[in-house]
């Protein structure tokens, strides 16, 4: 199976792992001093690193938008760095003749490194993983190659695990469970991690699919609270605010938990999401990423929070340009703005049919039905509270419905169904003179414009979907923006 590595181009140029090798093992020749050797392997890769890095900086200031592909390098350099490290402990500094079934060592990177994506100062977070209780041998071999790492300046997150204990942590704590669900193996004994794999899949996936989505959806309200439950922050967190990495990376850890994806495509073949919506998902992703490498070189340091002063420096490396009425910098938080909003319509729409299949009958994730039903909902139907469609023609049927679900919506104080915003977003193309003519759509409209309620809230419905501006094409461009935007 492919991996996003093999879509790198020109990979060698970031670092030629083999050339590197053979240096390496041309350093002090029969020498068993182990801190010289140490000492000369840790200065030969900070310049290999260092080369990499450059070379990685350098592609991104030069296609200063391709986000996943320069999170995919760093994740590729450091992968080539740990297996040097990894076969130059064994070989040189704690070479073993005739090991034992017990003496056997995977090296597994897990959570964003796992993920394979990484900007420059990410945390390095890997876990060692032994068949039972680790040896002297192992021990000695996963504190050296800690040492390395920290040498080079790396970051690192570790752990060190045997199959029974990685199991039963994984069982009894979230965290470890979805970090390694996103476990990747690096280097070492390969049958190893196929087995640990297999024993995760039995024994800790199994069966407890609707726990995962409910832990997750709650951490998700809880994070979303934490960093302030808007996605329209002045300052926003690229990482942990709404509309983020994480939250897309919540869709894929429930679709790889609940249905066994290895990769956001196949979101599309479980009917998860459709091609146009897997095309939003790795679009906001390619940005999110992009402006999150730009912020780490930026600041220096690991950082995801977009602050005031470096919101000019990010715009001007995304080469954002000033345009009549706004400077460059509007221009690059308007489209931060837009791919927050595509990532919560995105988790919307993955989301409602993760509730199809593991909602209570009668209840959703965490929410109550509906105690009044509305007696007047003129063919359309209430899924668990939310206003829905009986039918996917619903729509071509009288194209007037895309505007009366609104209506309805704000009428009775419904939320609208998210899949039911997906059919009205495919079906706003029907919207023609005949329908902006038409006295029953003008009438819905104008219960809108002049409700009691919240008519905003429902236009911004309506602009979301893409009903708004072919209603009222002549204020689209105005009106329309002005409401997407209010928080």
């Amino acid at each position: 199976m492919a991996t996003k590595f093999d879509l790198l181009p020109q990979r060698r140029a970031i670092i030629d792992r083999r050339e590197v090798a053979d240096t390496l093992a041309e350093l002090l020749p029969g020498s068993s001093d182990t801190a010289a050797l140490r000492a000369g392997a840790t200065a030969t890769l900070k310049a290999v690193l260092d080369a990499g890095r450059c070379e990685i900086a350098r592609r991104l200031a030069e296609q200063p938008t391709r986000g996943s592909e320069t999170a995919a390098a760093y994740a590729f350099l450091t992968d080539q760095i740990l297996r040097l490290i990894f076969d130059f402990t064994v070989e040189r500094l704690y070479p073993i003749n005739n090991p034992s079934a017990a003496e056997r060592l995977s090296l597994v990177a897990v959570g964003g490194y796992g993920r394979g994506e990484m900007a420059l100062h990410s945390d390095v977070d890997i876990a060692f993983l032994t068949p039972w209780k680790q040896t002297s041998w192992s021990e000695q071999v996963i504190e050296s190659m800690l040492y390395s790492m920290w040498d080079l300046g790396l970051k690192v997150g570790h752990s060190s695990r045997s199959l029974d204990d990685m199991i039963r942590m994984a069982k009894g704590d979230l965290t470890i469970r979805t970090a390694l669900l996103e476990g990747r193996f690096v280097w070492g004994d390969a049958a190893l991690y196929d087995e640990a794999s297999a024993l995760f899949r039995r024994d800790v996936l199994t069966g407890t699919a609707r726990t995962f989505v409910t832990e997750k959806l709650a951490e998700r309200n809880e994070r979303h609270k934490r960093m302030g439950d808007s996605r329209y922050v002045v300052e926003p967190n690229l990482k942990e605010g709404k509309g983020g990495l994480r939250d897309l990376h919540t869709l894929f850890w429930i679709g790889k938990y609940v249905y066994q994806v290895l990769s956001v495509p196949e979101l599309v073949d479980k009917g998860l999401l459709t091609r146009a919506e897997l095309r939003q998902f790795q679009k906001a992703e390619n940005f999110l990423w992009a402006v999150r490498c730009h912020l780490h070189i930026v600041a220096g340091r690991p950082e995801d929070r977009l602050t005031f002063d470096v919101q000019p420096e990010i715009a001007r490396r995304m080469r954002y340009a000033e345009r009549p009425g706004k400077s460059a910098v509007e221009r690059f938080m308007q489209h931060y703005f837009l791919m927050a909003k595509r990532v919560g319509d995105l988790t919307a729409i993955f989301l409602a049919h993760i509730d199809e299949t593991f909602a209570a009958r009668g209840r959703r994730f965490g929410l109550p039905s509906l105690r009044r039903r509305p007696s007047k909902l003129d063919g359309f139907v209430l899924d668990r509270g939310r206003l829905a469609i009986p039918s996917d023609d619903f729509f071509a049927q009288d194209p007037v419905r895309l505007v009366q679900m609104f209506a309805i919506a704000d009428r009775h104080g419904l939320e609208i169904h998210p899949l039911a915003m997906r059919a009205a977003g495919r079906d706003a193309k029907l919207i023609d003179n005949g329908v902006r003519r038409d006295p029953r759509a003008n009438a819905l409209f104008m219960d809108v414009l002049t409700s009691h309620n919240t008519p905003d809230k429902v236009l911004r419905w309506m602009n979301e979907a893409g009903v708004f501006g072919r209603f009222v094409p002549y204020f689209v461009e105005k009106l329309a923006l002005e409401v997407a935007l209010k928080v």
